[in-house]
């Protein structure tokens, strides 16, 4: 008796498994073989420049998709006053978002400007093939190539220039996103940015204005002077930044162009409520950063509940407030102050003294050259204020919503000019009211020359409505000698 109930329990514990394993497979949805998908039609990609994305594919079949991409190389600016050789995929820096389904035949087209200087050709990661197409698309100047291929995986991919040498390729600007959506598409969202993060490397040290070289040795170095998000510094601030209104959902596809730094794409304000890890078809979730290594990419999906400026920082943190990395996502609407009330009250809290954290002067710096003039006094400091002041009180001296206090028209700016320079020189804590509004947040104190005080606020006072003062040396001098 004991053995037919033991073989009677083993059949059914088999025969249970085997149930289980079948509706487990009935409920999958068998996805098609990519390389056997037929093509319907063909057409032309609409193609787009940075932060905007092309049209989702929807519920399109896989078509044959014309791609016409042409490769210039232009000069353009890295930062105020700082200029740069630019070698562009579209004449933008990333180069133009592409746009697939699973299953579509792409037909590309690369051309070489003829006044380009250099050969080129492209590499897409989305590629299966020798050197992800580079090896069918080496063009001189002048000419045109076709190539083509089948896209079979989906995710969002990069591609760059693989000309040699390579890094320097890259470096100059030369990568961009494609993206392979899956049969009938991405869940939809209410907007979608496209966003690129990538290091340069200048003979100049960072903010050095004029038009700056490539400089191989940092490269290989790997000391970037700019880190930034879409080819420059404030690519994504001021009116350049993007937009969404509370309550809507937000994606943001995200690529590392390199050629060396791994990026902690974050957002400050934002959790992502979904991240396509590596730019794949793997989600997590309730993610605050996200690691994106070069020549990779992520997809990062969030609703905004709360109005304000968001920042886009790479949290390697050094390189947004210092070197570029940084952007704005605006986001308008009501509040709600359950679920962000403000600052609700304050005191008076002091257990380490009321003193401001100062780092000490290097002797060995270099002496910043010296304005002569008020013109050349106000365009040092406009080069001072992108790499010193522009991440906290924004391009156009809007500052950040109740956080940072606006210099544009501001009056307790134009009130009283040594009070302005001791603030510089010795940073400022605790409230204070600007055109209205109190903010209560830390400045600290800048370890700037006279010289470069004085343009600086030179700059700021002959900019966005300010009183037209000009500061000199001096005047900086006493303030700093002053007990």
């Amino acid at each position: 008796m004991r053995n037919k109930i033991s073989v009677l329990t083993i059949m059914m514990i088999v025969f249970a498994a085997l149930w289980i394993q079948s509706c487990d497979t009935s409920n999958k949805k068998t996805k098609k073989d990519p390389t056997k998908i037929k093509v319907s039609g063909s057409m032309v990609a609409e193609l787009t420049a940075p932060p905007l994305v092309p049209k989702p594919v929807g519920n399109r079949e896989a078509t044959k998709l014309i791609v016409n991409m042409e490769i210039i190389e232009k000069e353009g600016t890295m930062a105020d006053g700082v200029s740069y050789m630019y070698w562009t995929f579209g004449g933008t820096v990333p180069g133009s978002f592409i746009r697939t389904r699973v299953g579509d035949e792409v037909e590309f087209h690369l051309k070489n400007h003829p006044d380009n200087k250099l050969p080129h050709n492209i590499d897409l990661h989305s590629v299966t093939g020798p050197g992800g197409g580079a090896a069918s698309s080496f063009v001189a100047p002048g000419h045109e190539v076709v190539f083509s291929f089948k896209v079979l995986n989906e995710g969002l991919y990069v591609y760059h220039c693989a000309t040699a040498p390579v890094g320097m390729h890259i470096a100059n600007g030369m990568y961009g996103l494609i993206l392979v959506e899956p049969e009938g598409g991405l869940p939809p969202v209410d907007k979608e940015y496209y966003i690129m993060q990538g290091d340069f490397y200048t003979k100049g040290a960072n903010g050095e204005r004029g038009l700056q070289p490539f400089d191989m040795t940092k490269a290989v170095k790997e000391q970037p002077d700019y880190v930034v998000f879409n080819g420059s510094v404030g690519a994504l601030g001021g009116e350049k930044g993007i937009n969404a209104k509370v309550g809507e959902t937000v994606r943001l596809f995200v690529g590392n162009g390199g050629p060396n730094l791994v990026s902690s794409f974050h957002v400050i304000g934002e959790i992502f409520d979904k991240v396509y890890i590596e730019g794949g078809s793997a989600v997590n979730e309730n993610i605050q950063t996200t690691l994106i290594p070069a020549g990779g990419s992520a997809i990062v999906d969030f609703k905004v509940e709360v109005p304000g400026n968001l920042v886009l920082v790479d949290h390697s943190i050094f390189r947004a407030f210092n070197k570029g990395a940084l952007g704005i996502l605006k986001v308008t609407g009501e509040e709600d102050k359950t679920l962000y009330s403000g600052k609700q009250y304050e005191e008076v809290y002091h257990p380490e003294g009321g003193t401001i954290q100062t780092m000490p002067e290097d002797s060995a710096a270099k002496p910043h050259p010296q304005a002569v003039t008020l013109e050349e006094r106000i365009a040092e400091g406009k080069s001072i204020y992108a790499s010193t002041c522009f991440a906290c009180h924004q391009a156009e001296g809007g500052g950040i919503a109740k956080t940072f206090p606006p210099l544009a028209k501001s009056d307790y700016l134009n009130a009283d000019v040594n009070r302005a320079i001791d603030i510089v020189l010795r940073g400022k804590t605790g409230e204070i009211t600007v055109n209205g509004e109190k903010y209560n947040s830390v400045m600290t104190a800048q370890t700037l020359k006279d010289e470069e005080v004085a343009n600086v606020l030179t700059y700021i006072y002959h900019s966005w409505g300010n009183s037209k003062k000009e500061v000199t040396p001096a005047m900086v001098s006493a303030i700093r000698n002053k007990k």
